[in-house]
């Protein structure tokens, strides 16, 4: 009975530490982190070129999760956590062992986000079957022209005929799992919206359209839309900034945080290179990492002056009149 209340009462102490730490600059979090992000790989099939793995511009060690280490992650925070990611760089159904991470989270909300070239029938009878809550499907165009101009080295009729399989072990089984079709709008695609939406109501599935995170200087033309509430960039005299107010303070450091493949816990997803190691859970628990010095002292820094971090010049918390 006791248990039914952890995760609620966690997540109200998270909230509260949070405006506190707003306010008054304190950054000790009662409790434990409310979500959370598993790398189980950096590696990927695909050579997008604004995405730090698959640009090849990633410059940490490539590898795999030990399925070791998971358990001792996911033991220590299930009682807490509301919600799991399992990805953050990477395609994570490359991990050989992805179905026994999957089984070991039945009891916790789990998502998986994917570029849908591992989505075989078999595949996809066993992803709604596992209790998984919820699969995000890349797919950003609707043509094999269009699609291949980001989704470098990647095979468009593979992903939809994934994507069918995908919802027809849905409907056979009659699953819950929800299933959204997320469109990476770009100058290259924004005409083709109107075609996913058209799609994803096929398949039964949501769809998200998402603005586009660039990483390249000299690529911002090639890849902005017109249109502007899917463009997280403005032109300036000097060329390009994010369209950001640079808020003091950042949610993400008091509720969801990121965990490397090798077991390095990070501030938050944008930090894709793992510049900010806050702690190593192969050397010590998460609930000694959540509040030690370097959590800390981070925290205080994004508070007290967050522009001047680095991985928080291309964020996206700030932006007004922007779908991201």
């Amino acid at each position: 009975m006791i248990r039914a209340f952890i995760k609620p009462l966690n997540a109200l102490l998270a909230g509260f530490s949070f405006l506190q730490g707003s306010v008054t600059g304190r950054t000790v979090v009662p409790g434990m982190p409310v979500a959370i992000s598993i790398e189980l790989t950096n590696h990927c099939n695909l050579n997008c070129p604004e995405c730090n793995s698959g640009s090849r511009l990633m410059k940490r060690e490539r590898g795999f999760m030990n399925i070791v280490l998971f358990d001792k992650i996911v033991s220590e925070l299930n009682p807490y956590l509301l919600n799991l990611n399992l990805y953050f760089q990477g395609e994570p159904m490359m991990h050989p062992e992805f179905f026994s991470f999957l089984e070991k989270c039945k009891k916790i909300n789990t998502t998986v986000a994917t570029n849908g070239h591992f989505l075989s029938a078999e595949n996809a009878d066993k992803l709604v079957r596992s209790g998984l809550k919820k699969i995000i499907i890349s797919l950003d165009g609707m043509d094999k022209a269009t699609y291949s101009l980001y989704r470098i080295n990647g095979d468009f009729d593979k992903v939809l005929e994934g994507i069918r399989n995908v919802s027809d072990a849905k409907k056979k089984s009659s699953s819950p799992i929800k299933v959204i079709i997320q469109f990476l709008v770009n100058k290259n695609n924004e005409h083709q919206i109107s075609q996913v939406k058209h799609f994803s109501g096929e398949m039964k599935a949501n769809l998200k359209l998402k603005s586009m995170q660039i990483i390249n200087r000299d690529t911002y033309e090639k890849w902005l839309p017109s249109f502007k509430r899917f463009s997280r960039y403005e032109k300036t005299e000097g060329g390009y900034r994010i369209k950001s107010s640079f808020p003091n303070g950042c949610a993400r450091l008091w509720f969801n945080p990121v965990i490397t493949w090798d077991g390095k816990v990070v501030p938050c997803c944008f930090d894709k290179d793992a510049n900010h190691i806050l702690g190593d859970l192969n050397e010590d628990s998460f609930h000694d990492i959540w509040n030690g010095p370097k959590y800390r002292i981070f925290r205080r820094s994004l508070v007290s002056g967050r522009y001047l971090t680095d991985i928080c010049r291309n964020c996206t918390s700030g932006l007004k009149g922007v779908i991201y």
